[in-house]
């Protein structure tokens, strides 16, 4: 029988993926497009304009791409899992026996094993359940695309919004205009870095190694998008 407990943690743990990674793109992307514009000294309100369009758009085109991956793994899946039962139905003696020697194979004894085994094989849900784990690692979960987009638009707007702030407070503060690009760079770079380490804890790896990639990513992502903005705005 599936486990609701692991089907939630299952679904969670997608969408922090989801929120992470959303996070990281809209950040990286609507920074990039603030320094391009800076570096072709674009005024405040065109900075602006681009900055907020892009965050939409890209927000939006994120998650459509994520509904759609989401729902066609999980159609991918579905049409898998009912394969995989009607194969385990037509070859239960079969499976029978090799869930037998796997049980063997791990210190079971023999007898007990037959035991444990012929009496799974009574139930046929519970019995498909323990083959499907035993083949692919986890029980079949689906997960929710509208909720995983949702998700994904939402961390793309929120951390994208970051570049952005200094220069929206920028329009009631005068005083922020000078120095608004370095405010955004240590707002965006600070941001980059915590998103960074917590990215590692999805990946299992090193949290300030995670980080200062991620700083380092992001960074010459602006980079580049400057020079091309000092170069277009000389032409």
């Amino acid at each position: 029988m599936t486990n609701p407990r692991k089907k939630r943690q299952t679904s969670n743990g997608k969408y922090i993926k989801s929120i992470v990674y959303g996070g990281l793109d809209g950040i990286v992307t609507t920074f990039a497009v603030v320094a391009g514009s800076v570096g072709g000294e674009l005024s405040l309100n065109v900075i602006l304009i681009l900055g907020f369009s892009n965050l939409l758009a890209d927000g939006f085109s994120m998650a459509v791409g994520d509904y759609l991956s989401t729902k066609s793994q999980n159609e991918y899946e579905k049409m898998t899992w009912q394969k995989e039962q009607l194969e385990i139905v037509n070859h239960h003696e079969k499976e029978v026996k090799r869930m037998m020697e796997s049980f063997v194979d791990q210190g079971v004894d023999k007898e007990d094993a037959n035991v444990i085994v012929k009496t799974l094989a009574k139930y046929e849900k519970p019995f498909i359940n323990q083959v499907w784990k035993e083949k692919y690692g986890s029980d079949s979960t689906e997960q929710l695309p509208l909720k995983n987009a949702l998700a994904t638009f939402l961390s793309f707007s929120l951390f994208g919004v970051v570049p952005l702030l200094t220069y929206v407070f920028s329009l009631g503060l005068p005083i922020l205009v000078q120095n608004s690009f370095f405010i955004a760079s240590m707002l965006t770079g600070i941001t980059l870095f915590i998103l960074g380490a917590v990215k590692s804890k999805i990946n299992q790896s090193n949290w300030l190694k995670s980080g200062i990639e991620m700083l380092v990513v992001g960074g010459l992502a602006a980079v580049v998008a400057y020079i091309v903005g000092v170069i277009l705005g000389s032409l």
